[in-house]
């Protein structure tokens, strides 16, 4: 079959894969969206609350496990196609059926088991048709377009929300992997199928486990994971409960920390879209250093600031939201340059597994210490809980840190660390 999306030229690939992408990701974020009110409607703590988010994750993380495993058995493009399309009836069902933390967490997080596809997959396609010298940027886009995805989602369910309700809100949300699902299918029409045999030699021991290069990039990116994805599923209800002591009463407030946490997912856009091209001219290391410090700085002051300003509170959190994702398009493609492409699935599996198991445990982690450190609700208290955050990012930092001063940083980086 003749490589009609090749005939599309790069361009308009890349944009058919980053607005599958940016549909899809509406469902990363809708909960977030509404979680102040449903934490009324459905009488949870925080903990509960945490717990469904984390159902997300945990669903996802074994998506991306699996989807990976599979792309590297089959291409990466069926793996991609066959997620798009689960996605969509699985969001559905979630924004129509679910009606207490139950039925949510099972619902959500069938959710996340569906669409990890989606993702490192499309990482894969774009490291089969890119080269390394402009790989980082169009990692970038493709990440760019998720960030778009979670403000938009957050920007459309404050909205609703505010004119219609949750539920209402949940199913606008979830019509975006649908669409999405129909850009997936044109994206990769008449792709060609690749997959890559294995070299003599070339095992998971070989090129994961005994791989100091790919081992640290597999640990600064789960620290990564740990403080981005506890922050994306708790700011919506942080910048709620900073608007609720200004005065605003609950579903006010709510739609208004929705749209507002829109703002932090904007600058993650534009993250995306500079650190991946900064990387392929500073080197990967350089860039993941420099942001991951500047979110653990973050995480170590946001939740102290509730009652300051709220022109302080609103642009440490624009900084905390560009420095949070700015990392994670270089730490993808300096995976794709670690690891042989006959492995990279593999490899992706298993970052994918240690990452978002550790945002998952980051969201309930985090639920649990604002009840521990709060008597009730509107909660007053979220500085520790950010914290915690502030762990994983440290730990970022000292897993590049040690990579940065390894010589395996030159394999993946062209001499530039």
């Amino acid at each position: 079959m003749p490589d009609r999306a090749a005939g599309r030229g790069a361009g308009p690939w890349l944009a058919g894969l980053c607005l599958s992408r940016f549909l899809l990701a509406f469902v990363f974020t809708s909960y977030a969206g509404v979680l102040p009110v449903l934490q009324g409607e459905w009488q949870m703590s925080a903990a509960a609350a945490g717990a469904v988010a984390s159902a997300f994750q945990i669903g996802f993380a074994l998506s991306l496990v699996g989807f990976n495993l599979l792309a590297d058995r089959i291409g990466a493009r069926p793996a991609f196609l066959w997620s798009s399309l689960a996605a969509a009836p699985a969001a559905l069902a979630f924004a129509v059926f679910a009606d207490g933390p139950a039925s949510a967490a099972l619902l959500y997080g069938l959710t996340g088991l569906s669409c990890g596809g989606n993702y490192t997959p499309g990482l894969m396609l774009i490291a089969e048709r890119f080269p390394a010298a402009t790989r980082g940027r169009a990692t970038g886009f493709f990440l760019a377009a998720t960030s778009i995805g979670y403000a938009a989602s957050l920007l459309l369910t404050g909205e609703v929300l505010a004119r219609a309700g949750w539920r209402w809100a949940l199913v606008a949300a979830s019509l975006g992997p649908v669409l999405g699902a129909g850009v997936a299918a044109w994206t990769v029409h008449g792709m060609p199928t690749r997959v890559h045999p294995r070299g003599v030699g070339q095992g998971f021991s070989s090129e994961v486990l005994r791989n100091p290069g790919a081992l640290l990039l597999t640990a600064a990116y789960t620290c990564h994971s740990w403080e981005l994805l506890g922050m994306w599923a708790w700011t919506p209800a942080f910048l709620s409960a900073a608007l609720m002591r200004g005065g605003q009463e609950l579903g006010t407030a709510t739609g208004g920390g929705a749209r507002l946490s829109a703002l932090f997912h904007l600058t993650g856009f534009l993250a995306s879209a500079t650190t991946g091209a900064l990387s392929d001219r500073l080197g990967r290391t350089t860039v993941i250093l420099g942001m991951l410090a500047v979110s653990t700085a973050c995480s170590l002051a946001f939740g102290w600031l509730i009652a300051a300003p709220f022109w302080l509170l609103l642009a440490v959190g624009l900084v905390y939201g560009f420095s949070a994702v700015g990392d994670s398009p270089v730490l993808s493609v300096a995976l794709t340059e670690a690891v042989a492409p006959p492995l990279l699935g593999s490899a992706l599996a298993v970052r994918s597994l240690l990452g978002f198991g550790a945002g998952a445990a980051a969201q309930w982690a985090f639920g649990v210490v604002l009840d521990a450190t709060n008597a009730g609700r509107p909660y007053a208290t979220w500085g520790w809980a950010y914290g915690l955050l502030a762990a994983g990012g440290a730990a970022g930092v000292a897993a590049t840190a040690w990579l940065r001063v390894r010589p395996e940083s030159r394999r993946f980086t062209g001499g530039r660390r």
